[in-house]
């Protein structure tokens, strides 16, 4: 690699590594504040949500390093322009094409840490951060019974309130009320002690020297039973059953998949390494400027393509959700189309008097 290539190489590099450093604390500022608010209402663990800001911009950097890659190019080779120095470059018989050398270079290694990022890391990031959220929620049921409170469990189907707790932390005066299977029953107790069993998934509240009342809502029958010990079990969902979210699975399995969905997502992961190999060539003509313009005159123009370019793949991967597009093109076409784009723009800027004559 020559002198010039490692001096556009560094230029580049320098902006594209501010710009992405800007841009992901933008995000991560948002994500930090709904992370906030989602613990403040659901009553997640404080040690949760530093967890969860991890993972959650672990995630978002598959969105800011391709958008970053285009605009720390664009500002790159803008202040060349705009300082004179492409215009000595040039002097030197240096041309658009030879460009693409060190800009290649980065984008190459930025699209293999992409499809690291968006095949391996960033799964395992979100189903963390989806098994922490389902644990938190689930530790915030029954994790700190404060007295005085009422408390909700099993889905909002229950209610817990105490009046006190003492030292050794059993609850007295105590207030649960359940709705199971249409009927309603209603317990009074005055003292309880709480405790967790099967890892959390089953949790046993036992009531001592109180009364229960049962009844069905709109029938005159009740039953009254005076108890000394009365454990009552509620079990919680498992965080683990259910289908998994098709955002956590893993890329080998997607490969297998014939779902149109996993197709979707696995065509989504491989659209963010071979996206920020397409901004960057893009980048390099659509950031040339004419003597009088301003450094940053050709921002909104890569803004207004890279806007574009989003919304078609995103409405590519709806259509393929919804059985609308077949696999193949899939996500490919918007790929296409903009390769094009960019090739064209290349090419004009190589050839200029070429394109002049297909003009005329």
């Amino acid at each position: 690699m020559g002198r010039l290539d490692r001096y556009i190489l560094r230029e580049v590099a320098t902006s594209w590594a501010a710009v992405t450093v800007v841009l992901l604390v933008i995000l991560v500022g948002n994500q930090v504040a709904q992370v906030l608010g989602q613990a403040a209402e659901y009553r997640y663990p404080h040690g949760v949500v530093g967890q969860l800001i991890v993972l959650t911009s672990i995630q978002n950097l598959s969105v800011v390093l391709p958008v970053g890659l285009l605009l720390g190019i664009m500002l790159a080779l803008g202040r060349l322009y705009h300082e004179s120095e492409m215009a000595a470059i040039r002097a030197c018989g240096i041309g658009p094409l030879q460009l693409l050398k060190p800009v290649l270079l980065l984008a190459t290694a930025v699209m293999l840490v992409l499809a690291w990022l968006t095949l391996v890391l960033a799964p395992r990031a979100f189903g963390e951060a989806q098994q922490i959220r389902r644990d938190s929620l689930r530790a915030a049921q029954f994790g700190a019974l404060v007295p005085g409170r009422f408390h909700s469990f099993a889905g909002g189907t229950g209610v817990f309130y105490a009046e006190s707790v003492g030292p050794d932390g059993d609850l007295y005066k105590v207030f649960i009320e359940r709705r199971v299977q249409g009927h309603l029953e209603i317990a009074l107790a005055a003292r309880a002690s709480h405790r967790s069993e099967e890892g959390g998934l089953l949790q046993v509240i036992t009531l001592y020297d109180g009364e229960r009342y049962e009844g069905t809502p709109g029938l005159a029958r009740l039953r009254r039973m005076e108890f000394r010990e009365h454990g009552i079990p509620i079990r919680l969902g498992d965080p683990a059953a259910g289908p998994a979210r098709v955002e956590t699975m893993p890329s080998a399995l997607l490969a297998a998949s014939r779902s149109v969905g996993e197709i979707a997502e696995l065509q989504w992961r491989l659209s963010m390494p071979l996206m920020a190999l397409l901004l960057a060539l893009l980048a390099v003509p659509l950031a040339e400027l004419s003597p009088r313009e301003g450094r940053y005159a050709r921002i909104g123009y890569a803004i207004l393509v890279y806007f574009i370019y989003v919304n078609l793949l995103t409405a590519a991967r709806s259509w393929l959700e919804k059985g609308s597009l077949a696999p193949m093109p899939g996500l490919w076409w918007p790929h296409v189309g903009l390769f094009i784009f960019a090739l064209l723009l290349l090419l004009r800027q190589a050839y200029p008097a070429a394109f002049r004559l297909l003009r005329r």
